[in-house]
């Protein structure tokens, strides 16, 4: 735990803008040695209110809100399909903090999924062409041979970006910042929307 973990959280060290807050949180989480401090609970439910979890990464966060990429063959996008609505939860223990934002969720433009898929590593890349997500597969040993495959096939081109593999953002319709504190008494504030502004108040532990 770092020396903020026991930090009072005021409302003097809010922001009137949530976001400007949880890119601050954000930095001071990597600053501090969080492991992977764009790792976050991702919260999605059914039409028929059935609910699921899983840890996705988020890459990107600005005015529009909060961007994560997946298959759009997943469990998790076909329950966003159905049902636009999720929650994220950042949880950053070694600061004693976590934020939890609820919202709309909406698929990115195919250019920014495109810009992002290729930045990354060319074996992330030949990871997310070859994976069937959250389908069935034969083995570990049918994965790496996919994966193989496609290097080879692709060996002196660009590697394609599938078209069914993107992003989505989830645009914040409430926010609530949580910072530990001794015996439990943790300090709690949510933002939730009044007018072009946002109504701050506390919450109890």
């Amino acid at each position: 735990m770092s020396e903020i973990s026991d930090r009072a959280l005021t409302e003097r060290d809010l922001d009137p803008d949530p976001g400007a807050l949880f890119g601050r949180w954000f930095e001071e989480a990597g600053a501090h040695g969080a492991f992977e401090p764009d790792a976050v609970a991702l919260a999605t439910a059914t039409p028929d209110g059935r609910p699921s979890a899983r840890m996705v990464l988020s890459k990107g966060y600005d005015e529009g809100g909060i961007v994560f990429f997946t298959n759009y063959g997943s469990r998790k996008a076909g329950e966003l399909e159905a049902n636009p609505h999720a929650a994220l939860l950042f949880h950053w223990p070694e600061l004693g903090r976590q934020v939890r934002i609820e919202g709309a969720v909406r698929r990115v433009p195919r250019a920014e999924t495109e810009a992002y898929a290729r930045s990354r590593s060319r074996q992330s890349q030949l990871s997310a062409l070859a994976s069937p997500q959250s389908r069935p597969v034969a083995g570990r040993e049918w994965l790496e041979q996919r994966v193989a495959e496609l290097d080879r096939e692709h060996a002196d081109t660009e590697l394609p970006v599938r078209e069914d593999w993107g992003g989505y953002r989830l645009s914040p319709s409430a926010w609530e910042f949580w910072q530990h504190r001794p015996n439990r008494l943790h300090d709690r504030f949510r933002y939730l929307p009044e007018g072009e502004a946002w109504r701050i108040e506390r919450l109890g532990p």
